[in-house]
């Protein structure tokens, strides 16, 4: 599923959005420490808008009627096609808006972000109007805003490109280079995670006893870079490592759960090279590091017999 692909007619326009993860530096990264994300494309979002008169209406899994109607846990996408729509001069009316996502909500894949660039681009082809960069993560992230509360903007970022992203507020985005193909696996713990919970817990946390909180997240930090350095140069046995330690942090942190780790136990006697959760935790998915492809295809299939709710293998490939 290509990020970039949009089609439309006279009557219909469509736009589509892959999923994203992050690899490390979750909840650091809200603080001013790097994070790493890397694109997803094994689930995503179509948005298909037809012309359809009256009121403007959503089609979707969780919610069909009236935009005006719609329940407070789309308040987000819903002031994210009104800004659209203001930034298009569109009418508020005369559209049927179609979303179909095969991510799973909750489970730290970028879901929110996904529907909302995927519902940007189809507004922006319906209006016949190219849609920069800066547009989509500038209206997407209206949405983010109701979901997180506080979003670093890594999810929408990565979701808008085809390469691991090395992400740091108020720095220059960075795309990193690999050195080798590295085959991960992720597994669906079956339990929603709440991004917004998880990230005003950890800003608690920095309050009551911030010289502690503090040096964990510099920690996370300093995990990321090594990362880094293990995708760009030095492989995936650094990587696994720097997955690892990483998670010993998110657990001192408390947004990792019992759950969560009896999959990354699991995955980690079954010969991952690292394991941790990955994105806001207390539920969602974790990642696994496969020694190689066959080695994901097995852990794949021994995960799904461990428990796991859904579980996909997929490879970041080297750069040519």
């Amino acid at each position: 599923m290509s990020a970039e692909k949009v089609t439309t007619t006279e009557q219909t326009a469509i736009g589509i959005a892959h999923s994203k993860l992050i690899l490390i530096g979750e909840h650091a990264v809200v603080h001013g420490q790097p994070a790493i994300a890397i694109p997803f494309p094994l689930v995503g979002v179509e948005t298909v808008i037809e012309h359809v008169p009256g009121s403007i209406k959503i089609d979707s899994t969780f919610y069909h009627g009236p935009l005006n109607l719609a329940p407070e846990a789309l308040s987000g996408i819903v002031n994210c096609i009104k800004s659209s729509l203001n930034y298009l001069e569109l009418p508020q009316k005369d559209l049927l808006i179609r979303i179909t996502s095969s991510i799973p909500p909750g489970k730290g894949l970028g879901s929110s972000a996904s529907v909302a660039i995927s519902v940007v681009r189809s507004l922006f082809t319906y209006a016949d109007e190219k849609c920069t960069n800066d547009d989509l993560l500038q209206l997407a992230n209206i949405a983010e805003t109701y979901a997180h509360g506080a979003p670093s903007g890594i999810d929408t970022l990565t979701i808008t490109t085809e390469c691991p992203v090395w992400y740091e507020k108020e720095h220059p985005i960075d795309f990193i280079k690999l050195s080798d193909d590295f085959h991960f696996v992720v597994a669906d713990s079956g339990r929603i995670g709440d991004t917004r919970l998880a990230v005003e817990s950890v800003a608690g946390l920095l309050k009551s006893a911030p010289r502690r909180i503090q040096r964990k997240l510099d920690r996370i930090g300093e995990l990321t870079h090594h990362a880094k350095h293990a995708l760009e140069r030095k492989g995936k046995h650094i990587l696994g490592q720097m997955l690892n330690e990483a998670q010993k942090e998110l657990e001192a942190l408390g947004v990792s759960d019992t759950g969560l780790n009896r999959l990354i136990d699991f995955a980690r006697k079954e010969g991952a090279l690292g394991a941790k959760l990955t994105g806001g935790g207390n539920g969602g998915c974790i990642i696994a590091l496969a020694q190689n492809e066959v080695h994901s295809r097995q852990l794949a299939d021994k995960l799904r017999k461990f428990g796991a709710h859904a579980v996909w293998p997929f490879v970041l490939k080297k750069d040519k």
